[in-house]
């Protein structure tokens, strides 16, 4: 393992690069395009990089770290990891778990690797690279160590001058490689937490105390059948699979359609389809009617497969309806929640609360039977709680 030299000034064919990246290069919003610039850029300078790798790891609730693989006349790749992957093979003995050790930069020669080097090393070699090198990418925040490594198919490997240019190159790199984690953690919280829609208006600035706006929307009411029965007769661990397992159906037919989850209340679901112009109403109802039809057919599969099981079926309601809503902000000046408000709302939870009294699984007002495109069943007059007028109701066919 050769010796790492120490940075020196920046060279002249670095000099053009560093200054794209403090006035361009900066501004590119996407991580893998930035790279894809920065290494074409340097590879026409003179600095003979045949593939480039860089590392970081993010907050989400599917992957521990996204890669940017880029390789000299092929462009980038992007590269999700998925949680566990720190504690598999392609990650332990890894060069980059071994400059996350040391805390330095760790280099190889491809061409006199030993028989137990790490896999991806006998990779580089095979594809005729000759030398690698991996340097940390220092940022301020606390957390994992990012990586980013270089490896080149010149004859005889980087020179003193390339590894320093690299060095120098990696610590430019690293002020885009922070706003991406940063720009990454929010949209993720945002996204997670309170949707895809909701979460671009709050990194918009929509986040003071009484901020929002009137929308036209199809309201979507969701709820589990006996669950307080079910939290009597499971175990903690049981139960919990059973709810994250019929959320994500839900979750998944409402995506599928078009709908948003706005919020998690306890086993119910409030969710939203946006009909903010009237020419379209039409095709949210029928969409948010497709979405309730998977969700039964969702259900029906998993039941089957409960059955076979000895477990009992999961049971389910919908309640649907249109109308306007203000969207918006409500809390105290400390604590915030964006959330939807109005008649509309109440409507759309009472026929939830209605479907089962009626024994149906899915329960939608006049209002939307009379938007939607698709044929709904009158199941008669009702009465609902707080509504002064009994109203008519349907459901599917």
């Amino acid at each position: 393992m050769p010796d790492v030299v120490a940075p020196s000034a920046d060279s002249a064919r670095l000099r053009p690069i560093l200054d794209w990246i403090v006035a361009e290069g900066r501004l590119e919003p996407d991580l893998g395009r930035f790279v894809d610039r920065l290494m074409s850029r340097a590879v026409a300078a003179g600095v003979p990089i045949w593939r480039f790798y860089i590392g970081l790891q993010l907050v989400h609730p599917q992957m521990v770290a996204t890669g940017v693989l880029w390789r000299r006349g092929k462009g980038y790749e992007e590269v999700p990891r998925l949680h566990g992957v720190l504690s598999s093979p392609a990650y332990i003995g890894s060069p980059m778990q071994e400059v996350r050790d040391a805390g330095g930069p760790v280099r190889y020669c491809l061409n006199d690797l030993p028989e137990d080097a790490h896999t991806v090393l006998h990779e580089l070699k095979a594809g005729g690279g000759v030398d690698y090198i991996g340097f940390p990418v220092r940022l301020s925040r606390q957390g994992s160590i990012p990586v980013a490594s270089f490896a080149t198919d010149q004859k005889g490997g980087f020179s003193e001058q390339d590894v320093a240019d690299l060095r120098r190159l990696v610590d430019m790199m690293g002020a885009e490689a922070e706003i991406f984690i940063y720009r990454n953690i929010a949209e993720t919280v945002t996204d997670t937490y309170l949707g895809h829609i909701v979460g671009e208006q709050i990194l918009r600035g929509l986040i003071k105390r009484g901020d929002g706006q009137e929308i036209n929307a199809v309201l979507w009411f969701s709820d589990l059948r006996d669950f307080t029965g079910l939290n009597e007769r499971m175990n903690a661990p049981d139960l919990l699979e059973l709810l994250n397992n019929y959320l994500q159906l839900v979750g998944d037919a409402l995506k599928a359609h078009g709908g948003e989850i706005l919020k998690f209340i306890g086993d119910g679901v409030m969710a939203y389809f946006p009909a903010e112009d009237a020419l379209f109403l039409p095709m949210v109802t029928d969409n948010a009617i497709a979405a309730a039809r998977q969700l039964v057919d969702d259900i029906e599969a998993a039941n089957e497969a409960r059955a076979t099981g000895g477990l009992d079926p999961v049971r389910f309601g919908i309640g649907l309806h249109v109308g306007p809503v203000t969207f918006g902000n409500i809390g105290t000046e400390e604590r915030l929640d964006f959330t939807v408000i109005g008649p509309a709302v109440n409507r759309a939870a009472r026929l939830e609360g209605l479907t089962k009294q009626l024994g149906v699984p899915i329960l939608a007002s006049a209002e939307f039977n009379a938007a939607s495109t698709i044929a709904l069943k009158s199941l008669g007059k009702h009465e609902l709680r707080g509504v002064p007028q009994p109203v008519e109701v349907f459901t599917l066919p």
